[in-house]
């Protein structure tokens, strides 16, 4: 990968801490994005004086639309960030029955509004240049929605169907796009008390997950599982999802609901 620019959401801790660590040690540059600006400060000292990169910070709230609009303007107008990745997220929201309707639109604006509109900011430079990349963090739950909650599985599926269909537009135009669909990873995001109850071989370390994330950008991979021993197994998915597509829309409807055809 030729030297970029990274903007990075969700950047002062976690996975996006990671992301930011290990870009930098590959000599990228780096626009940190968070909430905590006391945080983004710390890590960008620390990776500036390590690293050599520049590393610009700015504070902001993805959830809140006049921070979303500034960040995505500045994708859309500085032609020095070649890369993004959407990784701040949300999750816990609890069951259905008793949630935070407040909350469950705040999970929505961070999961699926911002990575929408900042992916929509970036591409179209992009495309134009013939190169960068584009990062979206999803979830394993996205592949299995009926094992968590309702709405945050429902949020990393449509990052997943949405940065499929990125790589499918841009990917002929020469921009790099990938989807990464962690499992459990030891993050903030995780209460102590929920990791305490975890088999520790279903529990990964962030750095881990993004060392195998890397690798599977590295490779060119549309959708990077870092857990999954053997890629196959998800391309037997993706097929037999695409053995659907003839049977999807047809003009009548199927035999065994026994309606028959208007004429």
């Amino acid at each position: 990968m030729t030297h970029q620019t990274f903007l990075i959401t969700g950047a002062s801790d976690g996975i996006g801490a990671v992301y930011a660590d290990r870009l930098a040690r590959r000599g990228h540059d780096l626009v940190l994005v968070a909430r905590r600006a006391d945080r983004l400060a710390q890590l960008a000292s620390r990776l500036a004086a390590e690293t050599g990169v520049r590393v610009e910070t700015l504070a902001a709230d993805l959830a809140d639309t006049a921070d979303l609009l500034r960040i995505e303007r500045r994708l859309r107008e500085d032609a020095a960030i070649t890369g993004l990745v959407n990784n701040a997220g949300i999750a816990n929201e609890g069951s259905i029955l008793d949630a935070d309707p407040d909350y469950l639109s705040g999970m929505i604006d961070l999961n699926i509004r911002a990575v929408t509109r900042l992916s929509a900011a970036i591409a179209p430079r992009l495309a134009e240049a013939g190169s960068g990349t584009i990062i979206n963090l999803t979830s394993v739950t996205a592949l299995m929605p009926e094992g968590f909650t309702s709405v945050y599985p429902a949020t990393k599926a449509y990052v997943l169907a949405f940065t499929e269909a990125l790589r499918a537009q841009l990917g002929p135009r020469g921009v790099t796009v990938q989807a990464v669909l962690p499992g459990i990873t030891r993050t903030a995001i995780w209460t102590d008390a929920a990791m305490a109850g975890l088999p520790p071989a279903m529990v990964m370390e962030a750095g881990d997950m993004v060392d195998a994330a890397l690798a599977g950008l590295d490779m060119d991979e549309g959708v990077t599982i870092p857990s999954l021993p053997d890629v196959a197994a998800y391309h037997a998915y993706t097929a037999a999802r695409d053995a659907l597509h003839p049977h999807l829309s047809l003009s009548t409807p199927a035999a065994r609901y026994g309606v028959s055809a208007r004429s």
